[in-house]
C-alpha cells in the first residue's frame, strides 16, 4: 500500500530511498518504475510517479549507469530526417525512449560521404545501449553494427540476420492501390516511383514490383513513358506529373509511390486545369497527416507505430536478455477511400 508522504527534503538531497521509503517500496521496484522496466503494475508506476514528482526526485544517469553498466542512450541512424515519414518514426521512438528514461543519439547520414564516415568510424561504439536504423545497411554496414554487440532494430527493408525490422508489406500495399484503379476501368495507369531515394532503399522496388504484377494481372502492357521519379518529395510529384501529362497518351489515372508525391500531382493537374478524380484519378500510399485533408485515397500504414513498435522492442531487448525476440514484424494496412479516384471518363483516352 502506497503511503502519502509530506515534501521535507530538496531535490538536491532526495535519493531513491528516499521515494522508495516515502512510496512503502522497495528501491529497487521505484528504479524499475521510473525507468519504465516491465514488473511494476500501472497503478503503481503511477503512484511512484507522483511521490517523486512531490519530493522532486531526479534519477541519477551516471549513478545508474555505474550500476548496471548501461548508458541509457539509443543511436539512431537516418538518412533523411527533414523527410516526413523518417521523422514520423523518430518522433514516435523517441517517446518510447524518453518514457523508459533513455535519450537517443541521432546520427543524420543523408550523404554518401557522412555514411561512410560513420560505418568507418563507429563512433556509436560504447556509446549506446541498443541501435534504431532507419536506413538499410549493405552487408559490410550491416556485419559492422552487428559488431557493436548491442541490440538492432530497423523500420525498413526486409528480415536481415541480427535485426529485428518492424515493418509493411510494401507490394501488397500497392498492389492494393492499382488494383483498386483496374477495377474502376482504368487502362492508361501511370506511377510516380522515388527511385531516387536513400541508398540500398528496398521500398521503390517492391512497390513497382506490386504495380507491374497488377498491370499484368488485368492484361495491361506496361508502357515505360507511364513511369516518372519523383524523388519522394511533393515537388518531384509534381515535377513528374508534368512529365506523364506531357506524354503522347497520357494517364488516365496515377499511382504515386508516397502521399507527398501524390499532393505534388495534385498541384501539377491543378495548374493544368484538369479535374480530379473526373479527368484524371490519384492514389497515394502512407496515409499523411494531409491526406484526409486533400481528400486523397491512399494506402494507410501506421508510419508511427512502427517506429514505436520497434521501440519498445530494443527495450524488451535490453530488460530481458536472450528472450528470442521476432526476427521480423509486419504491420498491418489497408486502401482508404477518399474523394481523388473514380472510373475514367467514357470518352478519355483509354
Amino acid at each position: 500500500m502506497l503511503t502519502p508522504y509530506r515534501r521535507e527534503k530538496t531535490a538536491v538531497t532526495v535519493s531513491i530511498t528516499d521515494v522508495a521509503t516515502a512510496a512503502g517500496v522497495s528501491a529497487s521496484t521505484v528504479s524499475r518504475a521510473l525507468r519504465g522496466r516491465p514488473g511494476v503494475s500501472d497503478e503503481v508506476r503511477r503512484q511512484i510517479a507522483a511521490v517523486a514528482a512531490q519530493l522532486g526526485y531526479t534519477a541519477s544517469r551516471s549513478a545508474s549507469s555505474l550500476a548496471s553498466g548501461r548508458t541509457y542512450t539509443i543511436g539512431v541512424v537516418a538518412p533523411y530526417i527533414g523527410r516526413w515519414f523518417f521523422g514520423t518514426v523518430l518522433d514516435a521512438a523517441e517517446q518510447v525512449f524518453s518514457a523508459a528514461g533513455y535519450d537517443v543519439l541521432l546520427y543524420n547520414l543523408g550523404s554518401p560521404e557522412a555514411r561512410k564516415r560513420f560505418f568507418t568510424k563507429l563512433p556509436v561504439r560504447k556509446r549506446v545501449d541498443a541501435v534504431l536504423s532507419l536506413l538499410i545497411p549493405d552487408e559490410d554496414e550491416s556485419t559492422s553494427l552487428r559488431s557493436l554487440g548491442v541490440p538492432l532494430a530497423s523500420t525498413v527493408g526486409g528480415p536481415r540476420p541480427g535485426f529485428t525490422v518492424v515493418g509493411i508489406d510494401d507490394r501488397a500495399g500497392a498492389e492494393s492501390a492499382v488494383r483498386h484503379l483496374t477495377n474502376l476501368g482504368h487502362r492508361r495507369i501511370g506511377m510516380i516511383s522515388g527511385d531516387s531515394g536513400p541508398l540500398h532503399w528496398t521500398t521503390p522496388l517492391d512497390r513497382r514490383a506490386g504495380y507491374l504484377h497488377v498491370l499484368a494481372e488485368a492484361g495491361i502492357e506496361h508502357d515505360p513513358a507511364l513511369v516518372a521519379d519523383g524523388d519522394y518529395t511533393v515537388d518531384g510529384g509534381e515535377r513528374a506529373m508534368t512529365e506523364l501529362l506531357a506524354a503522347s497518351r497520357p494517364p488516365t489515372a496515377v499511382f504515386a509511390q508516397s502521399d507527398e508525391m501524390a499532393m505534388g500531382a495534385l498541384r501539377a493537374l491543378r495548374r493544368h486545369r484538369l479535374r480530379v478524380p473526373e479527368d484524371v484519378s490519384v492514389v497515394g500510399f502512407d496515409d499523411h497527416e494531409l491526406a484526409d485533408v486533400v481528400g486523397l485515397t491512399t494506402v494507410a500504414q501506421p508510419v508511427a507505430g512502427q517506429g514505436a513498435e520497434a521501440a519498445r522492442l530494443l527495450l524488451r531487448q535490453l530488460d530481458e536478455p536472450g528472450s528470442g525476440q521476432p526476427g521480423h514484424v509486419q504491420m498491418p494496412i489497408r486502401l482508404v477511400l477518399r474523394e481523388t479516384t473514380a472510373p475514367p471518363r467514357p470518352r478519355g483516352p483509354q
